[in-house]
């Protein structure tokens, strides 16, 4: 569960914890273009791989890993806001590019956060996304909901067993383009994938 004060001791080693996955980062960040949103930007750790001529608002709710990420964010010119993505500060159909890695998880009312995200984007926008999800194996994705609610506990409102993908679908997203990565025998398996908020650019 979330605390509103933040989570300091997770923000100091998140990093390190995220470092295997931070080879997925450049191929979802890469893709970006126009203007982008990222939700739950963490410690900033995404970043670096936008390209030069994206406009950047990022959103992150804990106090302690905004702070890691203000330093992060100024390398590169991106607009760090003090947000959730339950209610975000932003115009209906602002963003070309919705970028959210490892975000999914976290987030307490994560219906309401994928329709945020289809409020925010422009018609045809692309959301870019890697999460880790919900085994496709019935006895791992069992063993899974029976650890989650002690997981969630410890690791700042990270549930292991969500599903973006059909939670995308149900609000509405259309293409979307999923990828395993790693074994689908993994205990917590990890996807990357697009998908496109309905209507033409």
């Amino acid at each position: 569960m979330r605390r509103p004060e933040g989570h300091p001791c997770l923000a100091a080693i998140l990093d390190v914890v995220m470092s295997p996955l931070g080879r997925l980062r450049p191929g979802v960040v890469g893709g970006a273009t126009g203007r982008v949103l990222e939700v739950g930007a963490g410690t900033g750790l995404n970043f670096p791989h936008y390209g030069p001529d994206v406009v950047v608002d990022a959103i992150e709710p804990d106090p302690f890993m905004r702070k890691k990420a203000s330093f992060r964010a100024s390398e590169r010119r991106v607009r760090l806001h003090d947000a959730g993505a339950e209610a975000m500060p932003f115009d209906d159909h602002t963003f070309d590019t919705v970028v959210v890695t490892f975000a999914f998880c976290t987030i307490p009312d994560v219906h309401a956060a994928v329709a945020e995200i289809r409020r925010v984007a422009r018609p045809g926008a692309e959301v870019r996304f890697a999460e880790h999800v919900r085994s496709v194996q019935p006895f791992l994705a069992a063993g899974q909901s029976f650890i989650d609610p002690v997981w969630t506990r410890l690791s700042g409102g990270c549930h292991l067993d969500r599903d973006p993908v059909e939670l995308l679908r149900k609000a509405g997203f259309v293409d979307l383009d999923v990828r395993p990565r790693g074994s689908r025998w993994s205990v917590v398996p990890v996807i990357t994938g697009t998908a496109r908020a309905p209507g033409e650019r």
